[in-house]
């Protein structure tokens, strides 16, 4: 096995809460056990005990009065403490690690709905996490109406833990959120791949499998063989 092949592979899922990265998530971490991986599988923001406390303020609906700045801080002080703790461990061990958002999505939030802009959130981005960047990122980018109802209608049934902050937002936030996934998509059009329309759950599975295939196809070949 040569060093490459060795070395972890960061790969995250991007999109509005309702288009199905969770979903997809999940399908693909069976997809990788069944082919002799063990995927590192994480959320933000979350995934430690710090950034779980983190992740329960920001988006509980009875957090208020939030500023735009503060939510930005608080979204990478936990993807700091992701990354020191658990991303660039396992990675540095060679394993595959899925992720459940990353800066990506505070592009889209905090920038494009916050209407803070792109730049400070890069620019955070490398001065706390050091620019890791995901080998691959699936951008799942379903009707922007329909995802939105899903999302709500799914919160809405969850009595169990209130994350519906975000989705008390108005259509218009959305629709920032919606339009700043595009433009990251454009520029970044090696590393972000748009899965994008109304397509049934196995077809997107399917699609994601084939994404990445092509990428670990000599990893997976060799895990196979062994």
């Amino acid at each position: 096995m040569t060093p490459e092949m060795n070395s972890g592979f960061f790969l995250t899922f991007e999109g509005l809460d309702g288009s199905g990265k969770t979903t997809q998530l999940r399908r693909l971490t069976t997809w990788l056990e069944a082919h002799g991986e063990h995927p590192l599988v994480t959320r933000q923001p979350g995934g430690t005990k710090t950034g779980d406390r983190i992740r329960a303020l920001l988006l509980d609906s009875k957090t208020e009065g939030l500023a735009p700045l503060t939510e930005l801080g608080l979204m990478f002080s936990d993807r700091a403490q992701a990354i020191a703790e658990v991303i660039q461990p396992a990675l540095d061990n060679g394993h595959i690690v899925l992720c459940d958002r990353f800066t990506d999505s505070t592009e889209a939030y905090q920038g494009g709905g916050r209407e803070l802009g792109s730049e400070i959130v890069l620019a955070l981005h490398q001065t706390m996490c050091g620019d890791l960047q995901p080998d691959l990122t699936i951008l799942l980018l379903p009707d922007f109406e329909a995802s939105l109802e899903r999302a709500r209608r799914r919160n809405s049934r969850n009595g169990e833990v209130d994350e519906n902050r975000f989705e008390r937002e108005g259509n218009a936030f959305y629709r920032r959120v919606f339009d700043k996934y595009h433009e990251i998509a454009a520029r970044e059009p090696v590393r972000v791949v748009v899965i994008d329309g109304d397509q049934p759950i196995e077809e997107v599975h399917q699609n994601v499998v084939r994404l990445v295939e092509a990428k670990l196809s000599a990893r997976l070949k060799v895990t196979a063989a062994g």
